[in-house]
């Protein structure tokens, strides 16, 4: 938009979104807003620091603070708020650019010749149906894109359920804290969205969620979640007061999982949940998809105009593999920790949760390094390889603590093999090359990262 191209935009719904999913922008996508000229967006909505991430199990906890980086040139602090704030802002900012057209739309169905995406036919707030012609389309509709069939042969897979509430007139006492509790069958997060305002989220298994219209949910929530809640804090305190005093505003939301894939049409890129999903445990979405923008502005910045199909195809393949050392680490990341997370009474796996834990507990040089990871400061697949097979080695040795036997050998090598199963899969998925050379990444840093031009 800052090239002076003229860009159309059509959103859906032009009133502030209600959901709350994306409502942490780790430090890594504050600097890629920052390398768009955006992350002023981030003020005015009542945004707090995002410091550290607080654990929590059977009556232990740690805080592991997001450490600073020398290599990253940006404050290693991201920010908790309100999504649909932000997505106003960023509305604002590109409504305020005289090369755009914001406006509020359906789109129905994608305009193609010969292979080649010309357009898009859609209905205005008026009812109308109009069609609009671009050399490029830029897809983004989300995770429920009705656009992405037509382009990819891709489908995603329902992980679990996100069930969240705000508590109003409330602050925490570590607001600067993402607190993850290990809770059973899945995990709680609690954290500072406005300076008022705390969200609290449980996640619940795709298959046997309660109903929240007729008040099972609320009853989950506190008869079941609740007591897991560490009273540390006024952490339990604000989940329970959420729960009774904000019945109508508990929401649900599918945690999806889907590969990214190529689309090899011409004319036409597919971007952000409608491209590339992942279970938001480590909240790393929104700073995937910016890191995607940063890198297409940059190709096809040089080009004078878009109407070169084969050459934006040609652009759009490369971005595929340059995009790997952020999007492969956080996909990875984000996939074994929410299956690692989850309790089962299963005594290998259980090891590896505990694992987990006692390894990101430690808050020694691995567990900084590990959150350079998280928080999207050094995003390195081979580097996060290396931790897995860290917390691996760390479940095993748990497992076979104080006193090795038969039963508990047998368990820690299917840890190994879990581990490996977990990662394999993502190699394969991935790209071996992509993920576990190290060039790679270094481009990446060096072409993304260590910059501070806008």
């Amino acid at each position: 938009m800052w090239d002076g191209r003229r860009v159309h935009v059509i959103e859906r719904d032009l009133k502030e979104p209600q959901r709350f999913m994306g409502e942490l922008m780790q430090a890594g996508g504050r600097f890629m807003l920052a390398q768009l000229g955006l992350e002023d967006c981030l003020e005015e909505i009542d945004a707090q620091e995002a410091k550290s991430l607080a654990i929590y199990k059977d009556g232990k906890h740690a805080t592991l603070p997001f450490p600073d980086n020398k290599k990253f040139p940006h404050e290693p602090v991201g920010r908790l708020l309100r999504n649909g704030r932000l997505v106003q802002r960023l509305r604002q900012k590109a409504a305020s650019l005289t090369n755009v057209q914001l406006e509020e739309g359906t789109v129905k169905s994608l305009i193609e010749e010969k292979g080649v995406v010309k357009g898009v036919t859609y209905k205005n707030s008026a009812g109308e149906e109009i069609t609009a012609f671009a050399p490029l389309t830029v897809v983004c509709d989300g995770c429920y894109s009705n656009l992405r069939r037509s382009l990819v042969d891709n489908t995603e897979e329902v992980l679990s359920y996100m069930v969240g509430y705000v508590t109003k007139n409330s602050r925490l006492e570590d607001p600067h804290s993402l607190h993850l509790i290990f809770s059973k069958p899945l995990v709680c997060v609690i954290y500072q969205i406005t300076s008022d305002e705390v969200r609290c989220v449980a996640e619940v298994p795709a298959d046997s969620i309660p109903s929240i219209s007729n008040g099972e949910m609320s009853t989950f929530l506190k008869k079941s979640m609740a007591p897991q809640i560490p009273e540390t804090g006024n952490l339990r305190e604000i989940f329970l007061k959420g729960i009774e005093e904000g019945l109508p505003e508990i929401k649900s939301t599918a945690t999806k999982s889907m590969s990214s894939r190529l689309c090899d049409k011409r004319g036409v890129i597919v971007l952000g949940d409608a491209f590339n999903m992942r279970h938001p445990i480590i909240a790393s979405g929104m700073m995937v998809a910016l890191s995607d923008i940063c890198i297409l502005r940059s190709l096809l910045k040089p080009l004078p105009n878009l109407s070169n199909t084969k050459k934006v195809s040609d652009l759009v393949k490369s971005f595929y593999i340059i995009r790997k050392p952020m999007s492969a680490t956080v996909n990875t990341l984000a996939s074994i920790f929410s299956q690692v997370l989850v309790a089962t009474t299963d005594e290998a796996r259980e090891g590896m949760r505990q694992g987990c834990f006692n390894y990101l507990a430690r808050g020694d040089f691995k567990t900084r390094g590990l959150m350079t990871i998280l928080g999207g400061m050094n995003p390195h697949p081979l580097t996060l390889v290396l931790h897995l097979v860290s917390i691996t080695l760390t479940s095993m040795g748990h497992l076979l603590s104080p006193f090795p036997s038969p039963r508990r050998f047998w368990h820690s090598l299917r840890i190994l093999a879990w581990a490996l199963q977990m990662l394999g899969a993502h190699l394969v998925d991935e790209g071996f090359k992509e993920m576990l050379i190290p060039t790679n990444a270094a481009a990446y840093r060096r072409n993304y990262i260590a910059t501070t031009t806008v």
